[in-house]
């Protein structure tokens, strides 16, 4: 079951690839699986594949695909669709599953702010923990105000580079 336009690539260029970057994902702080089944959508040529493409191109059972793509659905780094005519389900890895999943991570912020603000209060800012937390909770903010330009310059940069997308 291969991917149909992988026919003429080195399969095992590609598992390296597949392994070496999901293995930095890892360290990175991504769940194993996960990180497995995002670098071989990745490195596909159609950005999607099945359970079962994915489960014998990683040699994994479906139940292990499954928990990696509910996984990285919740992170926005791949969704779901229906094969036409078929119940079967693809995965898909989109060209701005970056930006997606770092756009995602807004309203983490700002839940974060929200309950740092009330452990300064809780604290006091002038306690060494106060201040400690201050200044993670002004990290935050800086973070929150720089993503939405951050962001704004990466479209722009992907389009001159790529083209519209």
């Amino acid at each position: 079951m291969t991917e149909p336009s992988a026919v003429g690539r080195d399969t095992e260029a590609v598992s390296k690839f597949v392994e070496g970057f999901a293995a930095q994902l890892v360290e990175a702080g991504m769940q194993r699986m996960a990180a497995r089944v995002f670098a071989a959508l990745l490195a596909s040529d159609s950005g999607a594949m099945t359970s079962a493409e994915l489960g014998e191109q990683l040699q994994v059972s479906p139940a292990a695909v499954s928990g990696a793509v509910r996984y990285l659905a919740q992170v926005h780094m791949v969704s779901r669709e229906r094969e036409p005519g078929s119940r079967r389900e693809r995965y898909r890895v989109h060209s701005d599953q970056w930006y997606e999943a770092l756009t995602s991570r807004d309203a983490v912020l700002k839940r974060w702010e929200h309950t740092l603000r009330e452990g300064v209060d809780s604290l006091g800012v002038t306690t060494p923990g106060g201040q400690r937390i201050a200044e993670t909770l002004a990290f935050f903010e800086y973070l929150q105000g720089e993503l939405g330009q951050l962001m704004e310059r990466w479209r722009e940069h992907r389009d001159k580079t790529f083209g519209q997308g």
